[in-house]
């Protein structure tokens, strides 16, 4: 799949926009939201591209793993997810997504003042794949990777959108791609399913004062480090034939606390952000959240007022994908014409580290 949408030009930022942080952090009783809050206007989405490996794996495809595939669209709302080539990498599909992106706008490569790659599956351990996708777009611009997992591409919003803001740079690419498929261990039947292979972008440029993230929160809990991780692979638990023969080098997760927090951290998030802007779940045209599990998806949206309609999930076509999700779903969303110039878009990512990063955005 390959596609794109163009959704304004890319003035110069003005002298009057400057980041307003709040200094105060949204209180939570379990402590799962901290730090400050801030706002972060006359930045705009220009444009959004996405592009997905053309191999398409149904549940039923899993079946030969010991995967029940009623199960599965039971459990998650996955009927299918996407599969890169073995000699397809996270570059690849960052390339296909951020070209896409630059055609809707009418933007050349050259004229990027900075690239962000969002992924928790990089091409290498170094250099970067922001560097090798700053290459194959032959862009003569920064690059640099965030891995903030499932969070990644909310982390790489808020770092884009305060580059442009502070009149630094004019254009900013952010990429959210990833290539799951090759961190998830086959034989794990409970979470191998669950991911996908994807890659989407969006084009940041200067807007007006009304545009950009009217309430946003970045956040961690360290704490809960071991409900997602890949043991072995880093510099604390280099990799050995005995740790690849213990799949070490796969993530790994524990699914019903990683539930429990997700459902409850999401629904706090999204409060949060409509309280701080002073609107309510009427005046959101769109929540877009991380495609982790429709459960939760369903479970954090059911208290808070939002129809069914202003969910938008593509869950069901792509699985998981990690940092790619968000912008995957805004890619549609915006070229399917469910988001428009001037609506409010709620967005919340969450995954290992635990993060999150949560922002309600003019659009």
């Amino acid at each position: 799949m390959s596609s794109a949408s163009t959704t304004g030009s890319v003035p110069r930022p003005h002298a009057s926009c400057i980041a307003t942080p709040s200094p105060t952090a949204y209180p939570s009783t379990d402590g799962s939201i901290r730090g400050p809050w801030g706002v972060l206007t006359g930045v705009q989405v220009v444009s959004t591209g996405s592009y997905v490996p053309p191999q398409v794996v149904t549940n039923a495809d899993l079946k030969a793993l010991g995967c029940d595939d009623d199960w599965i669209l039971k459990r998650t709302g996955i009927r299918e997810r996407r599969k890169a080539a073995d000699n397809v990498a996270a570059s690849d599909l960052a390339r296909e997504a951020a070209l896409e992106c630059l055609r809707a706008a009418n933007c050349e490569s050259r004229d990027l003042d900075l690239i962000i790659v969002c992924t928790m599956t990089p091409d290498y351990t170094t250099p970067s794949t922001a560097c090798l996708l700053q290459h194959q777009l032959g862009a003569t611009c920064g690059a640099m990777d965030l891995n903030a997992a499932c969070s990644g591409f909310m982390y790489g919003l808020v770092t884009g959108a305060q580059f442009v803001r502070s009149g630094m740079c004019r254009r900013v690419v952010v990429v959210g791609a990833e290539v799951m498929s090759r961190c998830i261990d086959p034989t794990d039947v409970k979470t191998f399913p669950l991911f996908g292979d994807g890659a989407a972008a969006v084009l940041l440029g200067a807007g007006d004062n009304s545009q950009g993230l009217l309430a946003y929160n970045l956040g961690s809990d360290g704490s809960g480090a071991a409900l997602l991780n890949a043991p072995a692979g880093g510099s604390r638990e280099p990799l050995t034939p005995e740790s690849l023969a213990a799949s070490r080098q796969y993530m790994r997760m524990d699914g019903r606390p990683v539930f429990k927090w997700a459902v409850k951290l999401v629904e706090e998030a999204m409060l949060g952000a409509m309280e701080r802007a002073g609107v309510t779940s009427d005046d959101v045209a769109a929540v877009v959240l991380h495609q982790a599990n429709a459960r939760i998806l369903d479970a954090a949206v059911s208290d808070l007022g939002f129809g069914r309609d202003k969910v938008i999930m593509n869950l069901d076509r792509y699985g998981n994908t990690s940092a790619a999700s968000i912008p995957l779903v805004l890619d549609e969303a915006a070229r399917g014409g469910r988001i428009q110039r001037g609506d409010l878009v709620l967005m919340c990512g969450f995954g290992a580290g635990l993060t999150w990063g949560v922002g309600l955005m003019r659009w």
